[in-house]
């Protein structure tokens, strides 16, 4: 008995399906899998970028702090301190702890004042930095840990 074209067709071309099948779930899966990578690594990145926000805040937050003692509060202990500290030991003060939102982070204030004669007139230059750093726990080189720092210098 001869085998006809229709019939050796339909035999060349059982299980063909099932190739088809398996490679369209292959790629399916490798594109769920690099979705999935993308969105978490966005979601890390934002909430880094949150974290950034908030330890700058934090760190403007000392920097008003010690603008305050130096300013307005010239006979406190930070400012009188400030005034006698040098480039090598200067004055620090440590913030904490912060309230709201900025309540993980630590922050460290340090000052040193330099004082000029203009026109028989005694001006004070107040150099204050403001390190604001680590979020609940995470140490400097984790992946979580955040810092910012700020440096502001005041004439008075």
């Amino acid at each position: 008995m001869k085998k006809t074209l229709g019939a050796m067709r339909h035999k060349t071309q059982r299980g063909f399906s099932l190739v088809t099948a398996i490679f369209l779930l292959v790629v399916l899966a490798g594109l769920g899998a690099a979705m999935l990578t993308f969105s978490s690594a966005q979601q890390q990145s934002s909430t880094l970028d949150i974290l950034g926000s908030r330890a700058y805040q934090a760190s403007r937050t000392g920097i008003e702090w010690a603008a305050y003692q130096v300013v307005q509060a010239s006979g406190a202990t930070f400012a009188s301190g400030c005034r006698g500290a040098t480039t090598a030991a200067p004055q620090t003060a440590a913030l904490s702890p912060l309230e709201g939102t900025l309540r993980p982070f630590s922050v460290s204030v340090s000052c040193n004042a330099s004082s000029a004669v203009e026109s028989a007139t005694t001006v004070w230059l107040y150099s204050i930095t403001s390190t604001a750093s680590g979020v609940a726990g995470a140490t400097a080189g984790s992946p979580d840990y955040v810092e910012r720092q700020m440096t502001v210098t005041i004439a008075q």
